[in-house]
C-alpha cells in the first residue's frame, strides 16, 4: 500500500507481523522522518531520547509530555544524549508541582538512587532489571556515566502484547519500507531513507 501508507499505519502493520511501505508523496525529508518514526516506535534501546538538563524547568517538561505523550525524560549534565546522568524526572515527580518555574535539579529523581545498565548489557537482562525494579524507564551508562540509551517498560509490554511483530532481530526495532520513484533525484532519496533506518526499499 505504498500509496496511503504514513508511519501510523506502518507502526499497526509492522505490529501485526506485515510491514509498511511509506509513500513518496512526501519531501524527502518528510519522508525520512515517517521511516524515523516507526523505527522509534518499539525500540529494544532507545538511542536518541530526549534530555533535559537540570536548569530545564517543570515547564519544559510538562511541554514535552504535551508533545510526545511521556514524561520520563533522562537529565544530563547538559540536557544532551552523551552527556554525564545525572538524574530522571517522571510524571511522579511533577504531578503535585505547581510552580512550573521549579527547576528540575530540585525535583528529579538523582542519580545515586536510580537503577541502570550497564553499556553492553542484553535487552533481555535489561528488561529483568526493569521488572525487578518496576520502575518505567532504565537509563543505559557507559564507565564515564554517560548516558547511551534507555530502555523504556512500555517497549517491554509491547513485546509482550505483539509477540508476532515484524522487527529487526538486533536492534528489536519495527521493520518498514518506503516507496521511491526512477528519476536521478531518488538517489538523494534513497540515501535518505537509508539514513533514517529504512529495511527495504521498492
Amino acid at each position: 500500500m505504498d500509496t496511503v501508507t504514513e508511519h501510523n499505519m506502518a507502526i499497526s502493520m509492522a505490529l501485526q507481523g506485515g510491514i509498511g511501505i511509506i509513500h513518496s508523496n512526501f519531501t524527502i525529508e518528510e519522508q525520512a522522518a515517517q521511516v524515523r518514526k516507526v523505527k522509534r516506535y518499539k525500540n529494544g534501546f532507545i538511542t536518541d531520547p530526549i534530555c533535559l538538563s537540570p536548569d530545564n524547568t517543570v515547564r519544559d517538561v510538562m511541554e514535552l509530555k504535551a508533545k510526545h505523550g511521556y514524561s520520563g525524560i533522562p537529565i544530563t549534565n547538559n540536557g544532551e544524549m552523551g552527556g554525564k546522568l545525572v538524574g530522571i524526572v517522571s510524571n511522579r515527580d511533577i504531578t503535585f508541582i505547581d510552580d512550573s518555574s521549579m527547576k528540575l535539579q530540585e525535583i528529579m529523581t538523582p542519580r545515586d538512587k536510580l537503577a541502570v545498565a550497564k553499556e553492553g548489557v542484553e535487552l533481555i537482562e535489561a528488561n529483568e532489571i526493569l521488572k525487578e525494579t518496576k520502575k518505567g524507564k532504565l537509563p543505559v551508562v557507559n564507565d564515564d556515566d554517560e548516558l547511551v540509551a534507555l530502555i523504556a517498560r512500555t517497549d517491554l509490554l509491547k513485546n509482550i502484547e505483539f509477540s508476532e511483530a515484524s522487527k529487526d532481530p538486533v536492534t528489536k526495532q519495527l521493520l518498514v519500507g518506503a516507496a521511491i520513484g526512477t528519476r536521478p533525484e531518488d538517489r538523494d532519496r534513497a540515501a535518505a531513507l537509508v539514513e533514517a533506518g529504512v529495511d527495504v526499499i521498492v
